[in-house]
């Protein structure tokens, strides 16, 4: 098992989840993050500090998109250890249905 990110994530980008992460496997895209499946130590100290509740285990049904999703991305995108503030918009797109196909990006954010 692994934690990944979901699509609620997206436009959120709460960044609480970086800063409990004992191996640093948070990587950061434009408007998202992403779990690098194969760094993560499956602890779970990051699901709970999520606002929006986008960190799951990839053991729930369905998720086998956002596992490829953040294995791809997780690839691409530089590491993130250090949160900073969320987007100023970030509770308007909280429960929005359909992020992932309206807002979804490819590029790559800051990192650390």
């Amino acid at each position: 098992m692994t934690y990944i990110v979901i699509e609620n994530c997206i436009k959120c980008k709460y960044m609480d989840c970086v800063e409990v992460c004992p191996v640093d496997c948070f990587y950061e895209g434009e408007n998202m993050l992403v779990i690098h499946p194969d760094e993560c130590i499956d602890c779970g100290v990051c699901e709970p500090e999520c606002p929006a509740e986008a960190i799951k285990p990839d053991t729930e049904p369905n998720l086998d998109k956002w596992l490829e999703i953040n294995t791809r991305f997780a690839d691409i995108w530089p590491n993130i250890t250090q949160s900073r503030d969320q987007p100023a918009d970030a509770e308007k797109h909280d429960g929005e249905e359909g992020k992932f196909e309206k807002y979804f990006s490819e590029e790559p954010g800051e990192g650390d």
